[in-house]
């Protein structure tokens, strides 16, 4: 499991590479000046302007080492971790704002020194924010998130459920807790809009306080179901197959197995899944959604990582879905990928089976670059 954390851990974050003993031709000596390990640890190579100062100066490399640990401790001590990936995405996106690295943009010779102690002044103190829990709750971004922390109660109750869980998919081998932390995250979406906190960003949390009952009884159920399960996995996690409704929760698990079968929880984590239409014609049904996901690892924008877990290519100037065969764009951690699709269902006695074997096609889908 801890492998799995490192690994999308380092994707897209400006973290130091490993260093290598052979020298290199270097095309900028006024680099290699001013940092010792670029040569030998063929900085060259790293195309991002963050990238080849971590990678070429020893105290960056060093804090970039301790920032790294701080970020896996952090994602090993919380199960619903794409907020948490979501959140340090775009922390390095406002840490190279505000030390002037723009893009890929190359850094003037005269500005690297500058640079360079931004950086690591704000390395340093990321990783002691990161390193306090009480970051992880000061941290959310979402209503939901907001509004449990808020109070008390619910903040306890959150971090008791979380404890339990991961006491559960630390068992668990990396793909399978892979799988366990996509399933909890489905939890929480599927408790966000039964307790009316879906799609609700904007609404102060005074005027929320009728979701408080609903988040209370939530913890008080999942936390009884954690511990019936008595430490076994196989109890608590993969046992839903069909759904009583077809509803946005069923569409929320049909993705998720699709998702599965296709291994895209190591690149894209679902965000949100709101409901747009519903049509019912005896043991048919048909639900509209909009469905978004976030990048967790770099992968090409037309790729079989695009198609078969968004359903699309995706033209990244335009932020359009789009057939793009040859193309080298990639799309980073952070970006929010939006599509709507429709889904089909079929009854099986009580419940609703989902019938929509794949991503495509899409309707309608926008690429963002961030939060």
């Amino acid at each position: 499991m801890r492998a799995f954390a490192l690994a999308i851990v380092t994707m897209g974050i400006g973290l130091a590479q490993p260093a290598h003993a052979d020298n290199a031709a270097n095309s900028n000596p006024s680099i290699t000046d001013i940092l010792p390990w670029f040569v030998k640890n063929h900085c060259e190579e790293n195309k991002v302007p963050a990238d080849q100062l971590f990678c070429g100066d020893a105290d960056l490399n060093a804090a970039g080492v301790k920032l790294n640990k701080a970020i896996a401790d952090r994602l090993n001590r919380l199960p619903n971790r794409l907020h948490a990936i979501e959140e340090n995405a775009e922390w390095v996106r406002d840490r190279n704002s505000s030390c002037g690295i723009l893009g890929r943009e190359p850094i003037r010779s005269e500005n690297i020194k500058p640079v360079r102690d931004c950086l690591l002044k704000e390395t340093e103190e990321r990783t002691v924010i990161l390193t306090d829990p009480n970051f992880d709750c000061l941290a959310v971004n979402t209503t939901a998130g907001l509004l449990i922390c808020s109070d008390p109660s619910l903040a306890l109750a959150k971090a008791e459920l979380n404890e339990r869980v991961m006491g559960v998919i630390t068992k668990l081998k990396d793909n399978e807790a892979r799988d366990a932390f996509g399933e909890f995250e489905r939890w929480t979406r599927e408790r966000d809009r039964k307790c009316g906190l879906e799609n609700k960003d904007n609404v102060p949390l005074r005027e929320l306080s009728s979701s408080e009952g609903c988040l209370s009884d939530y913890f008080d159920r999942k936390i009884a179901e954690v511990t019936a399960a008595k430490g076994d996995p196989k109890n608590l996690f993969g046992t839903q197959h069909m759904s009583p409704v077809p509803n946005a929760d069923a569409v929320d698990l049909c993705v998720a197995q699709i998702h599965s079968t296709q291994t895209c929880g190591d690149f894209l984590a679902v965000n949100r899944i709101f409901q747009i239409d519903s049509k019912q014609t005896g043991d048919d049904a048909e639900v509209t959604t909009e469905i978004e996901m976030v990048v967790l690892s770099p992968f090409t924008a037309c790729s079989p990582i695009a198609s078969g877990c968004t359903g699309t290519c995706w033209d990244l100037k335009s932020g359009r879905p789009k057939s793009m065969p040859g193309s080298r764009e990639q799309l980073q951690v952070g970006y929010r990928l939006r599509i709507e699709k429709s889904f089909a269902f079929q009854k099986n006695g009580s419940s609703w089976r989902c019938s929509s074997a794949a991503m495509q096609p899409v309707d309608v889908g926008m690429a963002l670059s961030g939060p």
